[in-house]
């Protein structure tokens, strides 16, 4: 299943998508008006967010399948977003291309360890159809498509698409810049769905495009799959909740395997156009914060 949290005039609401039908959780039972609420309930039931789920929609009123683009927020609010780094070689070959101390980055990609960053709270990150932000005193904005991997007290409960925004100008000046060029104000951005982990096959086998627009015209279009990582979502989170007091709901970016040309930046008003298999298509503006 996929779940979309909407906003609503009286209420928000959870809504879970089962093909092409659309059913209100919160409907059926006002406690559940979140994907933590789903996921808690999942925890202390000793079951899948799915199989609570479908527990409630003899009772969930049906809400049009077609009304949830327009009307989705931010699936989750996380309590923290993380994001791994260097874990495509694309991504490898660019960090280097931008740093006057590259073998840093080839050093990560080829280590065991990877690199792992916070990136956002619950108020630097937003959902689609809203804006995500580049720094005013950069030079050089990127966004960075990635599989967001959703996190249950540390367990993996979905996936879901993120937009790493970066300064590549500030991180290229020296990678100790790294939180300033990646933690700033709507930096982040994910949704449109959550889809549960039972409902993906594979995630290190998921198509992923990236489309940036402008003025009407395609400044950039490509493709890639998550099978170019080079590390799996579960080593990824292992890493990430190593000696670490992880929150309640969080989401570990996974990196990104699409990098724009190094001529380009992103300008007030772009649109970013995200699209991961099996989970859905997460667009927003660009904004200057």
């Amino acid at each position: 299943m996929q779940y979309y949290a909407l906003s609503g005039a009286e209420r928000s609401a959870l809504v879970a998508r089962d093909g092409d039908d659309a059913f209100d959780l919160t409907s059926a039972n006002p406690k559940v008006e979140t994907f933590s609420d789903l996921a808690r309930a999942a925890n202390i039931t000793n079951q899948g967010v799915d199989d609570v789920a479908r527990g409630l929609l003899d009772d969930a009123d049906s809400v049009p399948a077609d009304e949830l683009s327009d009307r989705a927020r931010r699936p989750a609010v996380p309590d923290e977003v993380w994001a791994a780094g260097v874990t495509y070689h694309i991504s490898e070959q660019a960090r280097e291309a931008e740093s006057g101390m590259p073998d840093v980055y080839l050093d990560v990609y080829e280590g065991e360890r990877p690199e792992i960053f916070f990136k956002a709270t619950e108020s630097r990150t937003v959902g689609p159809n809203d804006a995500v932000g580049i720094r005013e005193d950069s030079s050089w904005d990127v966004p960075e498509p990635e599989l967001g991997v959703v996190l249950y007290r540390g367990d993996i409960v979905g996936y879901t698409v993120g937009n790493d925004m970066s300064s590549r100008s500030i991180e290229g000046e020296n990678p100790l810049y790294l939180p300033q060029a990646k933690v700033y104000d709507r930096c982040c951005s994910i949704g449109p769905c959550i889809t549960s982990a039972d409902a993906v096959d594979d995630a290190q086998n998921l198509g992923m495009t990236m489309t940036i627009e402008r003025d009407g015209e395609i400044l950039y279009e490509e493709s890639t799959s998550t099978s170019e990582m080079i590390k799996s979502c579960e080593e990824l989170v292992s890493y990430y909740a190593r000696h670490n007091t992880v929150p309640e709901t969080a989401v570990l970016l996974t990196g990104t395997g699409l990098v724009p040309s190094d001529d380009f930046t992103l300008r007030e008003g772009d649109s970013v156009r995200i699209e991961i298999d099996d989970i859905g298509i997460l667009e927003n503006t660009v904004t200057v914060v």
